[in-house]
């Protein structure tokens, strides 16, 4: 699976779990936060799309993803992906 299709899946599971996925420019790797009880995952677009996967990954595995269906490419790049900040 490509980065930009990955970068799409994670749009999709974000919706599914209610999570809102930011993107912003500036001096910041990126994570996720709660914001006015809302989860939120901000993401660096000047970055590069593989720093913005890996940031992604990192967010999600923090969720308990057992029952939820997540395409196989998707789930595994999230259990095999490691936090990097660049």
């Amino acid at each position: 699976m490509k980065n930009k299709e990955l970068l799409e899946a994670f749009h999709l599971l974000a919706e599914k779990l209610e999570i809102k996925i930011m993107k912003g420019k500036g001096d910041f790797s990126g994570g996720d936060c709660v914001v006015n009880n809302e989860n939120v995952i901000v993401i660096n677009n000047n970055k590069p799309i593989e720093q913005r996967l890996n940031t992604l990954a990192g967010c999600f595995k923090k969720h308990n993803l057992d029952g939820l269906y997540i395409i196989p490419a998707l789930r595994e790049y999230i259990d095999n992906a490691n936090r990097l900040d660049f």
